[in-house]
């Protein structure tokens, strides 16, 4: 197993264990033999979220997948959000695409800037350029680490009330957002995500309605959905505890370009599909860890 791999394998470990939708999606799959194990599964990307601020950020973050030979590709401005991203192809198309985002934290209120930064602020250089990044499990050990000191639940309270973004990112930090499950390559009567989305919602799966229950994009040819976040007890500073956003699953469409219509099933791989993401589908995608959403669970 090369070191990227090892790397994706221990985010999707930990990520599995705090998001029990993960393994219902995945049962009730098999369970209806869309699939004969989770391995067949093919993930079309994974999210991370990050903080506009000194020595963190997209910036520091890509700098793992750069390395592993990930192509930075499209940028995506969230205006409402107050967010920056990249997404990134992979060096083999069996790989997971990935996506970063990041908040514009100069673009908030002075007093949520000066909550973020008494957190952020204890990261004085890049973390990552200390990384040994040939080393998956330093990697995985990073990635899994707390950044700045657990947050005081009140600071979280008061981050929400402006960016519920912020306040999932203080207290996560680059825990996995989501993974995303790809459903176009699955067998007749639920390859569309109309349909996988009426699977789920079977199984008793929650979905995010935030802009209907899928998002479309304005050329048709990609269309996803989310589950929303399952709650977790989350332990704050002084050891109080309360409920809040974890991550989420992702589902994805890609519709064969037009270009390719032509060819047979068999013959379609991933670059003859809708390539990148959506802006408009991703700014509703994000509110799965909203408390809009989570307050439906």
């Amino acid at each position: 197993m090369n070191n990227l791999q090892s790397i994706l394998n221990g985010l999707m470990r930990r990520y599995k264990e705090r998001v029990p939708d993960v393994d219902k999606v995945i049962n009730a799959m098999i369970s209806e033999e869309l699939i004969g194990h989770a391995d067949e599964i093919e993930n079309d990307h994974i999210a991370f979220r990050t903080m506009g601020v000194p020595h963190l950020g997209i910036q520091s973050l890509e700098k793992i997948f750069l390395h592993h030979g990930y192509v930075k590709k499209d940028y995506y401005y969230f205006e409402e959000k107050q967010l920056d991203a990249y997404w990134y192809a992979p060096p083999d198309p069996t790989l997971p695409r990935i996506f970063i985002s990041e908040l514009r934290v100069n673009d908030l209120s002075p007093a949520t800037r000066h909550i973020i930064h008494s957190y952020t602020s204890e990261v004085t250089t890049d973390p990552v350029s200390q990384l040994n990044l040939d080393d998956p499990s330093a990697v995985d050990a990073f990635l899994h680490c707390g950044l700045w000191r657990i947050p005081a639940y009140e600071d979280f309270t008061a981050l929400a009330r402006e960016s519920e973004y912020a306040s999932w990112a203080i207290y996560n930090r680059y825990y996995l957002n989501h993974f995303t499950i790809s459903v176009h390559n699955l067998k007749e009567g639920y390859n569309h995500i109309s349909l996988f989305n009426q699977f789920l919602e079977k199984h008793g799966l929650v979905l995010n309605d935030a802009g209907g229950k899928f998002k479309k994009s304005p050329d048709g040819l990609l269309l996803q959905s989310s589950t929303v976040a399952g709650l977790i007890e989350a332990e704050f500073a002084g050891g109080e505890k309360h409920p809040i956003a974890g991550s989420y699953v992702e589902f994805a469409e890609r519709r064969v370009l037009p270009g390719y219509r032509h060819l047979e099933p068999a013959m379609i791989r991933r670059e003859h599909r809708r390539e990148g993401f959506e802006a408009a589908n991703a700014n509703r995608i994000f509110e799965s860890t909203y408390s809009s959403q989570t307050n439906k669970k």
